[in-house]
């Protein structure tokens, strides 16, 4: 192994699978030209219900954020990438770890991505009249 090889080791990746991709764009932005922290929320939410439905096979809704951290600002023309990863599956439950990693626009001082929020979503399987189920309908 060389030197290059031991540094590659240690550069942050995301963690979990890709789940939406989108492009952060001037509508979205706040009074300050950047996109404001619900609207990565709602991207993480998206995101959090499409891995638990695929999980639960049906619908979901998340009813909890354990905890959320914001590392860095999103500007305009960044590709916003969502992973997730189930960590637990309970009875009717499923805590999913969300992170939020963006490459910003081209030509900026810096391309690399990087991450920007991560999170622990809690969320629960649904009948189809919005009663809680179990996940794997047991």
């Amino acid at each position: 192994m060389t030197p290059l090889d031991n540094d590659l080791d240690d550069v942050p990746a995301p963690q979990g699978q890709l789940t939406l991709k989108l492009l952060a764009s001037r509508q979205d932005t706040n009074l300050y030209g950047d996109i404001p922290g619900g609207w990565l929320v709602n991207r993480m939410d998206q995101a959090a219900e499409l891995a638990a439905g695929r999980e639960a096979g049906g619908r979901t809704a998340t009813v909890a954020i354990e905890s959320m951290d914001f590392l860095s600002p999103v500007r305009v023309g960044s590709v916003v990438s969502v992973y997730t990863q189930v960590r637990e599956i309970g009875h009717s439950s499923i805590k999913l770890d969300v992170e939020v990693w963006v490459r910003p626009p081209l030509g900026r001082h810096f391309e690399e991505r990087q991450k920007v929020t991560e999170a622990r979503f809690v969320v629960v399987a649904l009948d189809d009249n919005g009663r809680i189920r179990a996940v794997h309908g047991d």
